[in-house]
């Protein structure tokens, strides 16, 4: 499969001085400033093929929008080597720049004080779409995100929801070969995220678009992305499919008990790592070989009226390896 994105041994250092807070140490700093220096980004390395949906996930301040913002060409790396479709992305060449779009989900870049249209035609002009192809584009998309008839309605009169479907519109309009979505869901209902997690589905396997998404959101990730790339510390912590992230943790399964009286904290947590209690009601994490003699026990010793036997969540795996990790 052809590869569209090659990272090598990436490093991003960022440089800043330590101050204390007062006059005093503000005069010192003239003449002495102790140099600091954070490693955001730390031998970084992965390859993307054309085509794929990426989940890059970290938590805050782990070096994911910072890898992203040198993929896209607005960060010069400190050493190392990115190649985006053939093109080194801080060359800021005028064909690389055609080729992808970035979608952010707390930026905008619509006018607000304009029609909807009007700013997606800019866009139009500004990445010189044939007038054929731009109408064509735009029927296109504007049907199946289902907001032909708001085209001509002013950005700021527009719900979140539908301002969120004006934005992948003006970021697709050219077609981009590569899409960056920071957090595209985010502050949207339950009925627009699916309707954007839809219309990403379509784009990528009408287009082959490749796409990294970056989203707190788990369910945007588990329902596009096959492949997850966890960062932490600057670090990669995992890469491969989505759905294998619990066989990298101690395979354990998750036991959940509704008790009909109330039982004491102390004595569940003999059998396990008791993730939630309210006294008639438990969460208990137990390793797999162990789950038959645990549930003997509960149902021998405790009020049991009702039980559950789930694997480990998505979700509670990544933060294993984060926690792992830090």
């Amino acid at each position: 499969m052809k590869s569209a994105i090659e990272v090598r041994h990436l490093v991003k250092n960022f440089e800043y001085y330590k101050k204390e807070i007062g006059m005093r140490q503000s005069l010192k700093n003239l003449f002495f400033r102790e140099k600091l220096v954070k490693e955001a980004v730390n031998n970084v390395s992965f390859s993307i093929a054309e085509g794929e949906v990426v989940g890059f996930l970290g938590p805050n301040g782990a070096g994911k929008s910072t890898t992203l913002k040198m993929l896209s060409g607005i960060l010069h790396p400190t050493s190392g080597s990115v190649n985006v479709f053939g093109y080194t992305p801080w060359e800021r060449k005028k064909q690389f720049k055609q080729i992808f779009s970035i979608v952010m989900g707390q930026k905008s870049q619509l006018w607000p004080d304009l029609p909807a249209g009007e700013s997606i035609f800019l866009n139009k002009c500004i990445y010189q779409v044939p007038d054929a192809d731009y109408r064509r584009t735009l029927d296109e998309l504007s049907e199946l995100l289902d907001v032909k008839e708001l085209l001509g309605v002013q950005v700021r009169r527009l719900s979140f929801g539908e301002r969120m479907k004006m934005e992948l519109i003006a970021s697709l309009i050219h077609k981009p070969k590569l899409m960056f979505l920071d957090e595209p869901t985010i502050g949207l209902d339950i009925i627009s995220q699916r309707a954007v997690r839809n219309f990403l589905k379509y784009y990528n396997e009408q287009y082959r678009a490749t796409v990294i998404l970056t989203s707190h959101y788990m369910r945007d990730i588990e329902d596009l992305c096959p492949r997850a790339i966890l960062i932490n510390s600057g670090t990669i912590v995992y890469d491969g499919e989505l759905k294998k992230i619990n066989t990298h943790q101690d395979e354990k399964k998750l036991i959940k008990l509704h008790f009909s009286e109330y039982t004491t904290l102390e004595l569940l947590k003999e059998f396990g790592d008791v993730k939630e209690f309210d006294g008639f009601y438990a969460e208990i994490e137990v390793k797999k070989e162990e789950v038959r003699v645990s549930m003997q026990h509960f149902l021998y010793r405790f009020p049991v009226v009702d039980f559950t036997i789930e694997e480990l969540t998505i979700e509670e795996g990544i933060a294993k390896l984060y926690r792992g990790s830090a």
